[in-house]
């Protein structure tokens, strides 16, 4: 699992450092072609605002060089496996009846082996001071980053 503590340490060397932010994104690029037009290009957030869209690429490059940190260099993502995860987030979710955000993702926790990182995401999506996240797009945003966890670290606890 990855630790929060290598979630945090990320997060550090991001804020202090935006040379390794942009060469993070490189790296996306050339590693990871799929997830880097997914978080990029996808038409499917073009109804965030470009706040929302700077946030979702930020938290998912923490994600990322997270999981690598980790389990070291993730095999090539492909359509199928980012396409299957989304299905099944997204299914697990309309499957509940809560309204309140926090107890509509609880459930994603149960029995999830990367719990560290979703905890990073669903608290990264409700600091109501630091956050440029609407709440329109909150679930959009969490559904697109747990997905992104799932298909780096599947097969690889």
């Amino acid at each position: 699992m990855v630790q929060e503590t290598t979630i945090d340490r990320v997060v550090d060397i991001f804020n202090e450092d935006e040379a390794a932010l942009d060469q993070a994104l490189a790296a996306l690029e050339t590693q990871q072609p799929l997830l880097y037009g997914y978080l990029l290009e996808s038409e499917e957030f073009e109804a965030f605002t470009d706040a929302e869209r700077e946030y979702l690429l930020f938290l998912a490059l923490v994600v990322w060089r997270s999981a690598e940190e980790q389990y070291g260099k993730c095999p090539e993502i492909t359509e199928e496996q980012l396409s299957a995860a989304e299905e099944r987030n997204w299914d697990q979710l309309g499957e509940l009846s809560e309204t309140r955000f926090r107890e509509r993702v609880s459930m994603f926790f149960t029995d999830y082996k990367e719990e560290d990182l979703l905890a990073f995401i669903e608290d990264a999506l409700l600091e109501d001071e630091d956050t440029p996240v609407t709440k329109e797009g909150r679930e959009a945003l969490f559904i697109s980053l747990k997905s992104v966890i799932d298909v780096l670290t599947s097969n690889r606890q």
